[in-house]
C-alpha cells in the first residue's frame, strides 16, 4: 500500500498518541504507507511528542498555531498528501489499522472514489444514536443517498478528488458529513464497508447537541450550493396549498378572494422565484467548478 497516506487530525490527544502512534508508525513500515498527523493547536505536550518521530522518513507532521478544528485539520492532512489515496483515522485510537486493507481493497476493486468505514454494528449511547439517526434522515431528504454512516471519521478517498472538494466544506466536525456529499453530489462513487470500533484511549468525545446543530446547518448550506430547490420547493407547495385550501371555501361562499388567501399565495411563488434563482447560480457554480477541473 504504498499509494495511500494515513492522515490523523490530532488536538490534545497526546496521552492517546503515546500508545496509538508507535503502532500506526510499526503498520506503516511494514505495509509502505505515508502518515501525516495534523497537530491542531494543542495546548498538551502533542507537540513536543510529535517531535519525538520528527527523523522517521514516513511521517510528515503538520500543526497549527491556532485550533482550527476537525475539518481544517483533515484538510491540511490531505493538502499535504502526495499518493494517490488517503485514508482519515482519528487519534484516540478507536479506528482499527485491521480495518484499513478492507476499505483499501474494495476501493480498488470496485474503482470506487470513497470508502466509508461504516459503524452502524458500533453501540452507542440512544442520545448520540437519535441524533446520528436525525442527521441522516435530513440528509437523506435534501439529497438522494444509500450511505448510512455518512459522519464516519475514518474514510478512504481519492486523494486528487478529496482535494478538489474539500475546500466545499467546514472546518468543524461537520466535515465528515459535507465532504460525503459532495462526492455524492459529483456522482462519485461512494461505498460502505463495515469496520469495528475500539473504546477510546484516552480523553472524552467532543461531540455535542451543538455539533448535531452545526452538522445540520452545514448540511442545508451544502445542499443549497448542489440542489437549492430541494429545500426552497417544500416550502413552495405547502404555501400554495395552504392558499388553495384556505380560500377555497371562502370563494365558493361568493365573499372574493381573502387577503390570507393572497399573502399565502405570494409567499408560495416568493419561495418558487428564490429557488429558481437559487438554482440558476448553482448551475453556473458548477460549469465554472467543471471549467476550473478541465
Amino acid at each position: 500500500m504504498r499509494d495511500l497516506t494515513i492522515v490523523i487530525p490530532a488536538y490534545n490527544d497526546a496521552q492517546a498518541l503515546a500508545s496509538f502512534l508507535p503502532e500506526v508508525m510499526q503498520y506503516c513500515q511494514v505495509n509502505g504507507c505515508r502518515l501525516i498527523v495534523v497537530n491542531d493547536g494543542s495546548k498538551d505536550n502533542t507537540a513536543a511528542m510529535l517531535e519525538q518521530y520528527s527523523q522517521n522518513p514516513l511521517l510528515t507532521c503538520c500543526s497549527h498555531k491556532v485550533n482550527r478544528g476537525y475539518g481544517g485539520a483533515i484538510k491540511t492532512g490531505i493538502k499535504a498528501a502526495q499518493t494517490p489515496y488517503v485514508i482519515t483515522m482519528d487519534a484516540d485510537g478507536q479506528h482499527r489499522l485491521a480495518d484499513i486493507p478492507a476499505l483499501y481493497d474494495t476501493l480498488r476493486q470496485q474503482d470506487a472514489d470513497m470508502i466509508v468505514g461504516s459503524r452502524m454494528k458500533h453501540k452507542e449511547d440512544l442520545y448520540r444514536k437519535l441524533g446520528k439517526s436525525l442527521i441522516r434522515s435530513i440528509a437523506s431528504l435534501l439529497m438522494p443517498m444509500n450511505i448510512k454512516d455518512i459522519n464516519s471519521g475514518m474514510k478512504m478517498y481519492r486523494t486528487s478528488l478529496a482535494k478538489q472538494y474539500m475546500q466545499l466544506c467546514p472546518d468543524s466536525m461537520a466535515f465528515s458529513d459535507t465532504i460525503t456529499l459532495a462526492f455524492i453530489n459529483y456522482r462519485h462513487l461512494v461505498l460502505e464497508q463495515p469496520i469495528s470500533v475500539l473504546p477510546r484511549l484516552s480523553g472524552t468525545s467532543t461531540i455535542s447537541t451543538k455539533t448535531a446543530v452545526d452538522t445540520v446547518l452545514e448540511i442545508f448550506n451544502i445542499v443549497m450550493l448542489f440542489n437549492p430547490m430541494r429545500i426552497f420547493l417544500p416550502p413552495a407547495l405547502f404555501f400554495f396549498l395552504f392558499s388553495v385550501g384556505w380560500g377555497t371555501p371562502i370563494v365558493l361562499r361568493g365573499e372574493g378572494v381573502s387577503v390570507g388567501t393572497l399573502l399565502l399565495f405570494v409567499t408560495g411563488v416568493i419561495f418558487f422565484f428564490l429557488g429558481l434563482l437559487a438554482e440558476q447560480l448553482a448551475a453556473v457554480r458548477a460549469s465554472l467548478h467543471q471549467r476550473q477541473d478541465s
